[in-house]
This record gives C-alpha cells, structure tokens and sequence, in this order.
C-alpha cells in the first residue's frame, strides 16, 4: 500500500472535533450506466450528514423517471446538459465547452468540494478541492477488451486524464484493482483511497423466484461479455433474459437473438426482474465494481460471474467465479446450479451475506470524513448560500 494512502488512513482515524465539515458539493455525473445510481444513493446518504448535493450531468439527458428519481431526494439540485462524456467519440469540444459550464455553476454555487466522476474537468482552475472517482477508464477498458496495443487516438485521452489527475486532491477508486488500472495506465502522484460501493438495501430483496437466468447492464457494451451467453443461450436448461440498453449513444446495436431482450428498465422495474431471478450471470471482460451485481446479491440471486480482478477481489468464495472465455464451463456451471436448487439457495445466501457488508450510509460516511480531510488540506472556500 503506498504511503499517501497509509497516510490518509491514519488521518480518517483521529477526532472529528477539529475538521471542517462540508455543507456544499458540486457533483458531476452521466445517465448512461451505474454512475447514475452511485450518484443518488450517495447523495441520499449525505444527506444524513448535512450536505446538500448539486449534481451536473452530461451526456444523454437524464429520463422522465431519473428526474422524478433525482426529485425525490430534497438535499440534491439536479443540472441538465447534454455534452459529450470524454470517453465518447471525437468529444473535446465539447468536454471544453461542459468545463466552461462547470466552472459557471461553480460560481454561482460555490461548492466546498468537488466531486468528479470523471477526470479531465479535474485540470479546471477550481476554487475548491477536487475529489475524483475512478469508475472505469478507456485505456483500461481497451486492454481487458481488444487485442492489441491501445491505439493513438487515445493519445489525447492519456494526455487529458493525466493531467486531471495530477491536479486532484484525492482519487477514490470502488476496487484496487481499479485503482491499479489507474496506476498503470497515467501519469500521476495523487493520494489514492478505495471506497466499495453500495447500494439501498430496502430496494433490492429476495422474492419469489423463478427458473430464469438475469443479466444486465449497458448491452451494447463490449466489455459485459453477452457474446458468450447468446452463443450457450441455445444449450442451458434455463432461458436468459437481459435488462438494459442495448443501443450505443452512437446509434449501433448488438444483435442478440438466443437472449430475451427486456430494455431498458428503471431502478424499481430491474429490483422486481432481479427479486425473481434465480441466477445472475456476468460474463464480463471489464467490470471495475459491478453495482448491478450488489443489487443482484442483495435481491438472493446465486451469481456466476467471470474470473476477472474486481470480481475475485469482492466476490471471491460468494459466486462461482469461471474464465470469461470458458464457454464449456460456463454452460456447465449455469446448468448445474439451474438443477440444483441446494447448491443455487447456497451461493445465494453467500452472495447476500457479502452484499449486505456494503451500506449507503457506510459509504456516505467515508465520503464525508473524506470531504472533511480535503477540505482541511485545502482551507475553507466561501461558506455562502448553496444554489443562490
């Protein structure tokens, strides 16, 4: 473990007494994945401790139901655009364009912390410290992803994180194995911490069960691994049904015929299909964390998960973890478990004894000791009416 990280341990450790306690975050965000969920389940647990959240999305626009979503939590103002995330294609335009609109809410809103869950906008000249939250990276993404050495269009990507993360106060990270990615892959010297996520235990529970296999996530995306359970669909005693988008914000789409498609379904939606499910199932390439896992082990589903870092590091002993590539064996796996129902109640009890270990309000509390450390390294900005 390195010595910021040691250090910082060691500082979250003493008094409280002493420390500034932030009133006021501005918080950046997408509405494509588990970000979006992360994003409100950690303003709702900040809410405990005072904290009023603004939290600023780009990309896709949020939904009708994320807004009624975002609306419900009275500590948290939502702010709307629809600049490209710097992960998309061609996107620097607009990620400077988003930078100069984040600067203006920063005005206006004169958080006292920064919370980005992204990197590039961690360069911008902030009058206030800046938190960043690695939850997955392109240059990570491509490595577990593709064959070959990352091509030199990312060079400006590289460039543009690298510097983000040199300017930053603290990087946060949901896995070390995310954490070693960030490492690896950019140039930085940023005290780093991991911080699991979670989620709300209320939402996500066992309910009657039923001879199905779930998945879900961004469908379109490469990294999930839905090429292996379309090719073994045809041969499993139990039919797999897949939730989530299945277009990318491009306009392409996968093709899966073997898989029975649901959408896109919304947080109360997905807790009904994972309630039921008897197995989940995720195949993935990349998965830095796995939220949709979480709510699958909370919701007493057995899991059967690739064999790939993040998933040995939080599941480890609670899933049946198989290579990503091993189709014989993830046939074999998934038809054993569908036969038998001692082994399948077994692992579920596992996996939800493990997720239950993962609070919000756990999660909100180390987020605001954390707060409370950067904002003392860095001195107390303006305390003025939040969202003026």
């Amino acid at each position: 473990m390195r010595t910021a990280q040691l250090h910082l341990e060691s500082s979250l450790n003493q008094s409280n007494s002493s420390r500034q306690a932030p009133s006021r975050i501005l918080m950046t965000a997408d509405c494509v994945g588990g970000v979006w969920n992360y994003s409100l389940d950690l303003a709702e647990a900040l809410a405990e401790f005072g904290v009023q959240v603004a939290l600023a999305t780009m990309g896709p626009r949020p939904s009708q139901k994320q807004r009624e979503q975002a609306a419900r939590i009275s500590t948290l103002k939502l702010f709307e655009s629809d600049y490209k995330l710097e992960w998309m294609d061609s996107p620097w335009a607009d990620v400077d364009a988003a930078g100069i609109w984040l600067l203006d809410l920063a005005r206006n809103l004169l958080p006292e912390v920064v919370h980005l869950n992204s990197y590039t906008h961690a360069g911008l000249p902030w009058n206030a410290p800046v938190v960043v939250v690695a939850h997955s990276c392109v240059k990570s993404w491509w490595k577990a992803v593709k064959s070959g050495p990352v091509p030199p269009v990312f060079a400006e990507y590289t460039r543009r994180v690298s510097d983000g993360l040199c300017h930053a106060d603290l990087l946060i990270a949901p896995t070390n194995a995310m954490l070693n990615a960030i490492d690896q892959n950019y140039e930085h010297s940023v005290p780093a911490k991991v911080i699991p996520n979670g989620c709300f235990r209320t939402q996500y529970s066992p309910a009657a069960k039923m001879d199905f296999i779930l998945t879900a996530g961004r469908l379109w995306d490469e990294a999930k691994g839905l090429p292996l359970l379309e090719r073994i669909a045809p041969k499993l005693r139990w039919p797999i049904y897949a939730a989530g988008e299945n277009r990318h914000p491009s306009g392409s789409q996968a093709r899966l015929r073997n898989i029975h498609l649901l959408g896109h379904l919304d947080n109360e939606k997905l807790a009904g299909y994972l309630g039921a499910a008897s197995i989940y199932a995720a195949p993935a390439l990349y998965e830095p964390f796995g939220l949709t896992v979480l709510e699958a082990a909370l919701s007493g589903c057995a899991l059967v998960l690739s064999a790939i870092s993040s998933f040995r590091e939080n599941w480890n002993d609670a899933a049946l973890l198989i290579p990503a590539d091993d189709h014989d064996e993830w046939c074999t796996a998934l038809d054993r478990l569908s036969s038998d129902r001692d082994l399948r109640l077994a692992l579920a009890r596992k996996a939800r004894d493990r997720a239950v270990e993962l609070q919000p309000q756990e999660i909100g509390s180390r987020y605001f000791n954390i707060y409370c450390e950067v904002l003392a390294k860095h001195g107390s900005p303006n305390r003025e009416n939040f969202g003026r």
